[in-house]
């Protein structure tokens, strides 16, 4: 079949028709968006503005809250204007620039996560370098590479993807997402599925394995220690600890669902584990940084006090 005999739009099939409750959903998703968007500023204005927070984990707290504000960007307009609306089709154009977004803050996520892993490592296995290893010039390198890399490796799949002739255009999503795309292919896609499989070694696997690797090691230092330096390793390290098992149980949740045969599962509860890691890390993020490391939470104090 040739594509262009195909419709210049995508069908995302997964809204649940909810009548009337459409706009509570609606109101409650910008009440949502709103958060996001206020509470990851709140956390990067704090941070770039006092500078004794100007530190190698404090500015990885803020890479991490800058990519929830783009990755929530990149999917909350849409999906509110698709909550008001009885049809949801999307332009191919508009349907790949959003898997573009999407996926760069998916793979985003798991690199600062396994960086800010990194940081937490040689500052408890490796004290006396801690500030020779962690330099502004090497702080400035790693969030580079967080961002470029998987910036780079992500368009050149959907690259690939956008070249397929396609033989439907339904994706099973409320949202767009490659796998979805390359499914409706009229040709083989090996070529797609081995890059795709890079992609995901490089920037799920890697950094996964990575971050489980520095916390055995970290365990182990602390094995012998006593328990004010356990106390105040568990301190740092917890936030991050806890925003990892977030973003690994939301992320496992959406990749085995687009696995999984859709029409088997309750399309409501499809929806909900589809959505959850694009919202549910960028709203806890700000709450577990803001709230559990106390250099955060005594300025965030100050600040609103101030203003008020």
């Amino acid at each position: 079949m040739e594509n262009s005999t195909l419709p210049f739009y995508f069908n995302l099939t997964m809204f649940v028709n909810i009548g009337h409750y459409r706009f509570m959903a609606f109101t409650f998703c910008v009440l949502l968006y709103s958060f996001i968007v206020s509470a990851n500023l709140l956390l990067i204005v704090v941070i770039s503005q006092y500078r004794t927070l100007h530190q190698p984990m404090y500015m990885f707290v803020a890479l991490l809250s800058a990519n929830a504000l783009y990755g929530s960007t990149g999917f909350f307009p849409r999906f509110l204007m698709d909550l008001l609306s009885d049809a949801h089709l999307i332009s191919h154009p508009a349907c790949f620039t959003q898997i573009y977004v999407i996926y760069t803050y998916a793979c985003n996520e798991l690199t600062i996560l396994s960086v800010m892993a990194y940081d937490r490592y040689v500052a408890v296995c490796h004290p006396l370098h801690y500030h020779s290893k962690m330099t502004s010039k090497t702080v400035l390198m790693l969030s580079a590479l967080v961002w470029i890399f998987p910036a780079l490796i992500v368009a050149a799949v959907i690259f690939l993807s956008a070249q397929l002739p396609l033989c439907g255009n339904e994706i099973q999503k409320v949202f767009c997402a490659n796998w979805n795309v390359v499914k409706l292919s009229c040709i083989s896609t090996t070529n797609n599925n081995i890059l795709g499989m890079v992609l995901t070694i490089t920037t799920v696997f890697f950094p996964l394995f990575y971050v489980l690797y520095t916390y055995l090691r970290i365990v182990l230092v602390c094995w012998k220690k006593s328990a004010e330096f356990k106390s105040k390793v568990l301190q740092s390290c917890l936030p991050h600890l806890v925003s990892f098992i977030i973003y690994s149980i939301t992320g496992f949740c959406d990749v085995a669902l687009s696995r999984y045969s859709v029409e088997d599962i309750n399309r409501f509860v499809a929806v909900v584990l589809s959505l959850e890691f694009v919202v549910i890390p960028p709203v806890l993020n700000p709450l577990v940084y803001g709230l559990k490391l106390p250099d955060i939470r005594r300025h965030i104090l100050g600040l609103l006090i101030c203003n008020k």
